[in-house]
């Protein structure tokens, strides 16, 4: 595993993301490295992102963890397979399917894998634990900006 998170890659003027800029001061601050031929984030949410059942993450929160991740997967499996820097990715479809209601207090792990690359287009295959259990799965297409 790469010690430098995908996200502190990225451009000065790209990383003021909610989910995943190192310089939004109020974001989550989310940190995605590869490991394998996977990438992985590990993210702790904090008790104020409950959904209407009390003890489980809302699930806007669980899309937004799927989407910064799915972007940087998608950078890095770019740069990995050009040999270019790591670019911005943005979203162009996301696709969320909640399997099992996910527990707050735990740490999550965001799995990312790219399943396609084409020109600007990425398209990454993602799944969301709470320890051993698979709580949700997502799919993206990227698109990556042009500089």
């Amino acid at each position: 595993m790469c010690d430098t998170a995908i996200q502190d890659l990225y451009a000065e003027e790209f990383a003021n993301c909610f989910g995943c800029g190192r310089n939004n001061q109020h974001g989550l601050q989310l940190k995605s490295h590869w490991q394998g031929d996977e990438c992985i984030c590990r993210h702790t949410p904090k008790s104020h992102y409950t959904g209407g059942v009390p003890g489980f993450l809302y699930g806007g929160m669980i899309a937004s963890l799927i989407d910064c991740h799915g972007a940087a997967t998608a950078a890095a499996a770019k740069s990995r397979e050009s040999g270019e820097p790591i670019s911005r990715f943005v979203t162009a479809s996301l696709n969320v399917d909640f399997v099992k209601p996910t527990p707050i207090g735990i740490e999550l792990e965001i799995r990312g894998k790219a399943t396609e690359i084409k020109n600007r287009k990425v398209t990454v295959a993602l799944q969301l634990f709470a320890g051993e259990t698979l709580c949700a799965t997502g799919k993206m297409i990227l698109v990556q900006l042009k500089n």
